[in-house]
């Protein structure tokens, strides 16, 4: 009765009302854009050709299926995605955009100024190769007029897509309810589930699958969301105590206090990173029907050796990278010196930072742990047990952390207007993107 009386209560908020009617709004014309087709291609026939050959991977999954079908959205959201990486990679890398990065809001729009130029430059890339992907297959049997006025169709089609659902996105991020980019991705993951049900149901029926597979599979999805969700709340409280100030005759600070660091601080973003930057070439080489390109392919097919160890390495990589983007211990320890603020047991300044960035870098390993076993076990049981479709627990971290951050940004509008939260015990703490 507590949840339901929680989304009673969404509801009598007129703000946070209209908030999720906007966000479900645009969500539903990302949908209905998913099935437009892109002109001079037929996207049924060559849905089914992919099908037979394997499908798209990853790309696919994420566009809500968008890509196989070659319609106008799909390049999705992962070249606004891949962007982003390359923009904070360049943060590190060039001084002036470090700077740029460091001077508020001013520098932060600048810096996504640069990413919307970026999106559009990836996206012309990737849907001029696919065109020529699709020209190449089953001697053009999936274009009407295939040459460069359909390259330049389709580069146009799917280049304003992608723009458009990056223009979605911010919408929502601006207007709706949770972070727009990640409700795009996870609209596209949830829009498969569906077929998913119904595909298993069907091979039950058939005799093709037994019962007790399809019960251990449920029960392991089970078990991987209750752990996504223990970890996605956990934390690592490092204490602080405030010295006592004393100001005329009034006597400040002396109190206590503690330093939240989160397990997986980086959150769904790494496994989003990998993911999209092994996607690419995977993807764009099953368009291409060359003997050595088609290696390429399966070599970077999930669930071979050399796709988990980069899968796994990429993680790790941006597990600490990002951290050390959103997290500076330096500047925190300058705070807590400031505000006469410290650790006990170790002296302020250097010796703070020091210490803050050791246990942030451990948890950081566990964290970084967490997400490759989340992400890369579930294909063991696909290989070893012949699971029939696919369950990928890189969608389901995905899906479930999405959803926590967009409860929690509700659960903000209902606490502070002084509403039944959705947890009576704790608050679900979100996470900066």
């Amino acid at each position: 009765m507590g949840i339901i009386n929680s989304f009673q209560n969404v509801f009598r908020i007129a703000e946070l009302k209209s908030r999720i009617i906007f966000t479900l709004a645009l969500l539903a014309v990302y949908r209905v854009g998913a099935h437009i087709p892109t002109p001079g291609i037929n996207g049924e026939e060559l849905s089914k050709f992919l099908m037979e050959r394997g499908g798209v991977g990853f790309f696919d999954m994420f566009s809500g299926g968008a890509l196989s079908r070659a319609t106008i959205f799909a390049l999705g959201i992962m070249p606004y995605i891949s962007a982003s990486i390359i923009l904070q990679l360049l943060t590190v890398v060039i001084p002036s955009l470090g700077k740029l990065a460091k001077e508020g809001e001013a520098g932060r729009k600048k810096i996504t100024q640069y990413t919307r130029y970026g999106t559009v430059l990836i996206s012309i890339v990737q849907s001029i190769g696919i065109a020529i992907g699709i020209e190449s297959m089953n001697q053009g049997a999936f274009v009407q007029n295939p040459g460069w006025a359909f390259r330049l169709m389709t580069m146009i089609t799917m280049t304003s897509g992608t723009a458009f659902i990056m223009w979605l996105g911010e919408q929502i991020t601006e207007r709706g309810i949770g972070n727009g980019i990640s409700l795009i991705i996870f609209a596209g993951i949830v829009a498969r589930f569906p077929n998913a049900v119904i595909g298993s149901i069907s091979l039950l029926r058939a005799g093709e699958m037994h019962i007790l597979l399809l019960l251990f599979v449920v029960v392991i999805m089970i078990a991987v969301i209750a752990v996504i969700v223990y970890v996605e709340r956990g934390q690592r409280k490092i204490p602080i105590q405030y010295a006592k100030r004393v100001v005329g005759r009034k006597v400040y600070g002396g109190q206590s206090t503690h330093l939240p660091l989160k397990v997986n601080t980086a959150g769904v973003i790494p496994p989003i990173f990998a993911s999209s930057i092994i996607m690419f070439p995977a993807t764009i080489a099953g368009f291409i029907s060359v003997p050595w390109v088609q290696s390429l392919s399966r070599q970077l097919a999930p669930g071979t050796t050399f796709y988990t160890i980069l899968y796994v390495s990429m993680i790790f990589f941006f597990c600490y990278f990002y951290t050390s983007i959103i997290f500076n211990p330096v500047d925190i320890a300058d705070n807590l010196k400031k505000y006469g603020g410290f650790i006990p047991g170790v002296r302020p300044g250097q010796k703070t930072s020091d210490y803050i960035y050791r246990v942030l870098a451990r948890i950081t390993f566990g964290g970084a742990v967490y997400l490759s076993l989340v992400c890369v076990l579930p294909q063991f049981f696909i290989k070893y047990f012949k699971v029939p479709f696919y369950f990928g627990g890189t969608s389901i971290l995905i899906v479930v952390g999405v959803a926590l951050d967009t409860i929690s940004q509700m659960e903000s509008h209902l606490v502070t207007r002084s509403y039944e939260g959705f947890l009576k015990k704790g608050r679900v703490r979100g996470r900066r993107h």
